[in-house]
C-alpha cells in the first residue's frame, strides 16, 4: 500500500499466460494489485497509453518482438518500469540501463524488491507487505 492506504497498482506485460498468473499471485500476495495485463505488442501499447498504474512490469521479449516501444510510451508517461527477461540485463539497450531487470524465473521476494527499488528511486513509497 502507498502512504494513502491504497494498494499499489502494477501493470503487467508478459507473453506467457501461466507466467502472468504466477506474477498476479505474487503481486496480490505482496499487498498490491494487478491493473491490467497484455501479451502482445499491440495490446501492450494500448495499455501503456491508458492504464493507471504506479509501476509496470515489462517482459523484454513479447513473442519474439522486443518491447522497447512499450517502454518508450511508459517512460513518456513517467511510469517506472521493471523489465523481466530470460536473457539477463545484457539484453537492455543503453537508454533503459537505469531500469531494474528481473531474470526469469524470479520469486516473490525478488519481484517485491525490484518494485520497491524502482518506486523508491522515483520518489514513491510502496509499503508492500512481506
Amino acid at each position: 500500500m502507498n502512504a494513502d492506504g491504497q494498494k499499489r497498482r502494477v501493470l503487467v506485460i508478459e507473453d506467457e499466460a501461466l507466467v502472468t498468473m504466477l506474477i498476479e499471485d505474487m503481486i496480490h500476495d505482496s499487498g498490491a494489485e494487478m491493473v491490467g495485463a497484455a501479451s502482445t505488442l499491440t495490446d501492450a501499447l494500448a495499455l501503456a497509453r491508458d492504464a493507471q498504474a504506479d509501476v509496470a512490469l515489462l517482459d523484454l521479449n513479447l513473442k519474439g518482438v522486443l518491447a522497447y516501444p512499450v517502454a518508450d510510451v511508459l517512460r513518456e508517461r513517467g511510469m517506472p518500469i521493471v523489465f523481466t527477461s530470460g536473457y539477463g540485463s545484457a539484453g537492455l539497450i543503453e537508454r533503459f540501463q537505469d531500469c531494474p531487470i528481473l531474470d526469469k524465473p524470479f520469486d516473490q521476494p525478488s519481484l517485491k524488491h525490484a518494485i520497491e527499488t524502482v518506486l523508491r528511486l522515483r520518489g514513491h513509497s510502496l509499503g508492500l507487505v512481506a
